[in-house]
């Protein structure tokens, strides 16, 4: 089946398109964003299930304040590698989100979130085979064609794996974005997490993908449960998942990139001073000799 025509002002794969730096857009910014229009916030990504609605609050609000700033749509309910049916009704309200915001892009995870009709309200793994990346491409590209535009889906952390999995964690999302030629996000906070959880080289994650094929970009912090990281959104950007944003843009060049903040959610000023860090980090890492990559070998 060929891919979906980019939708209006939507680049193709390949070229990748750059809104610089970005924030999550969150009910107790609403006003904030209203008044201040802070400066060094380049663009924002919503939670789509938030917007589903006929009306009220969170409309009144996404449609004032996307007004002024470019806006991504991120989701948690597509359940892209699950084996009950698609949601149809799902996609056809993402989809006039989609035409009511004109998002430059929509994205989900590359996971599944329930079985039988029980949602499970958690981003689970996938066994990582090529059974599996056939079946999720083939529901990629049908959510793709309802779209009307490809979309990206991003890594999730883990705590489990399956015995039968015959390929790693890269090379499955790698697959899965060629097969349905779909982008990616890339969440480096969830990289950090797995990379520790299963014991990993994060490196080799990232000389894995496509870097053509990497449209976004995630940062966050986590919480440590014994011997686990477990990815909570909760606490402010770690060193080490700095220092990994840092070979990402060394590997992949400028990225759009966006800090997501879900818990414990600070002032919006507190929240904008490390995304300034994060744009300062990627401004000193391109400006060191590059290790960039146009694509997978």
């Amino acid at each position: 089946m060929p891919a979906p025509a980019a939708a209006a002002g939507v680049p193709a794969a390949g070229e990748r398109a750059y809104l610089g730096f970005g924030l999550g857009l969150r009910p107790e910014h609403y006003q904030a964003f209203l008044d201040a229009s802070p400066r060094g916030v380049d663009w924002l990504e919503v939670l789509s299930e938030n917007y589903l609605v006929p009306g009220g609050k969170p409309l009144y609000y996404l449609d004032r304040i996307g007004a002024h700033y470019p806006l991504v749509m991120h989701g948690v309910s597509l359940s892209i590698g699950g084996y009950d049916p698609l949601d149809r009704g799902y996609l056809r309200a993402l989809r006039a989100l989609a035409e009511r915001i004109e998002p430059r892009w929509v994205s989900d995870h590359l996971c599944w979130t329930g079985v039988d009709g029980r949602n499970l309200h958690d981003l689970m793994p996938l066994p990582y085979t090529a059974e599996a990346v056939a079946h999720v491409a083939g529901r990629v590209r049908q959510v793709q064609d309802t779209l009307g535009r490809r979309i990206l889906l991003e890594n999730v952390s883990s705590y489990l794996g399956y015995t039968h999995s015959t390929m790693s964690e890269w090379a499955f999302l790698d697959a899965v974005a060629r097969e349905a030629d779909c982008l990616i996000l890339l969440d480096v906070n969830n990289i950090h997490v797995s990379a520790h959880n299963h014991h990993f080289d994060p490196l080799a994650y990232l000389d894995g993908i496509d870097p053509a094929r990497v449209w976004q970009i995630h940062l966050a912090g986590h919480s440590h449960a014994g011997g686990l990281i477990i990815d909570t959104h909760d606490h402010a950007v770690p060193d080490p998942v700095w220092a990994l944003y840092a070979e990402a843009i060394r590997r992949l060049g400028p990225v759009s990139t966006m800090i997501e903040r879900d818990g414990d959610i600070p002032p919006l000023e507190v929240l904008v001073g490390e995304l300034d860090a994060a744009r300062a980090l990627a401004a000193a890492t391109l400006a060191q000799a590059p290790a960039r990559r146009t694509a997978a070998p």
